[in-house]
């Protein structure tokens, strides 16, 4: 069913490793960053800790639950929720690219992150965010076919269309992104090298350079825009169609089943291309620090958490498999 192979990491850590560190102390003199976090004492750090750690642990275990019930349950083995296992797969690493070194920062008085660490987390951040944006758009078609076009579905998702597809998503999630990325960790950066975030973002890094930048700049920015805007506007124009032929339905139910079937691929779509927007496409050097932190907070740790409750607990084949999965637990339709 996930036709990444998870051994192609090994493959671009040994590029990156490669190509971010040799020399870099005799180059320049920033050999690591400091990743300031979230502000604070000592109290707040921990508090923020216990909190950030629980919903990680939640995150994992709610879609390895969707990964596993869509592996064991051969009801599920349908396009729909073999995209929505991979899906589930995705934020699992979607969100450990960050929260671990996020936790470690908490507990850790030097908040240090090596020059070459920072741009890996950096690349498989973005990388796994691409990715989210192509599945989104995927899913969106998904339902499209689905719906509008019930009786050539069938013909159309096919099981090899769907392993194209869902193989489409990994391999140009990772593949779109990673000159910019070179191109930036070959800049010089003479210091000072205090990151006021808790990930190695785009702005901040390229904040830090110390040689004007504009065309990498430009760059940087005109991919953030084609792949929100690109992903974004397929999603946009498949669920106005959807929404026509469910207006047009004349039975209730038939209505009701469908927005409900939607509804909640549309809360994720707007929280997350919603935080996207504020962070990658508007302008933000103006906006406090706080800020950014807390709207990157939102789509790389609250939607990861959110997608297992909005996607399984309004789905009655998902929750039955869960059932199996869990060993009988009872989800039960109040939640």
């Amino acid at each position: 069913m996930l036709t990444w192979k998870q051994h192609s990491l090994g493959h671009f850590c040994l590029l990156f490793s490669t190509v971010l560190e040799p020399n870099r102390s005799i180059k320049y003199s920033v050999t690591e960053f400091v990743l300031l976090g979230f502000s604070g004492d000592r109290e707040m750090q921990n508090l923020l800790f216990s909190l950030i750690l629980v919903v990680y642990i939640l995150t994992l275990l709610g879609n390895g639950a969707i990964v596993c019930a869509v592996k064991w349950d051969k009801q599920l083995h349908t396009p729909m929720y073999i995209l929505l296992g991979n899906f589930a797969f995705l934020e699992i690493w979607y969100i450990s690219s960050t929260v671990p070194n996020m936790l470690t920062n908490f507990l850790s008085e030097t908040k240090t992150i090596s020059f070459s660490g920072c741009f890996l987390q950096f690349y498989f951040f973005f990388s796994l965010g691409n990715t989210e944006c192509f599945f989104l758009s995927v899913m969106a078609y998904d339902r499209y076919l689905a719906i509008c076009q019930p009786l050539h579905y069938p013909t159309i998702m096919t099981g090899w269309f769907c392993t194209t597809l869902i193989s489409a998503c990994w391999v140009g999630g990772f593949l779109y992104y990673p000159v910019p990325i070179v191109l930036v960790s070959q800049q010089p950066f003479c210091g000072p090298n205090i990151i006021d975030h808790f990930v190695c973002d785009q702005g901040p890094l390229l904040e830090l350079i110390c040689v004007p930048a504009p065309v990498i700049k430009l760059t940087c920015y005109t991919l953030n825009s084609i792949i929100v805007f690109g992903s974004l506007l397929p999603i946009l124009g498949s669920y106005t169609l959807v929404l026509r032929a469910v207006l047009r339905a004349p039975s209730a139910a038939g209505r009701h089943k469908a927005f409900s079937t939607c509804g909640s691929h549309l809360v994720v779509i707007s929280l997350f291309y919603g935080t996207l927007m504020v962070m990658y496409v508007s302008p933000t050097s103006g906006n406090p620090a706080e800020m950014q932190k807390v709207v990157t907070l939102m789509y790389s740790v609250v939607t990861p958490f959110l997608n297992p409750l909005i996607y399984s607990l309004r789905n009655k084949d998902m929750k039955n498999a869960l059932r199996k999965v869990l060993g009988g637990w009872n989800v039960s339709r109040s939640s």
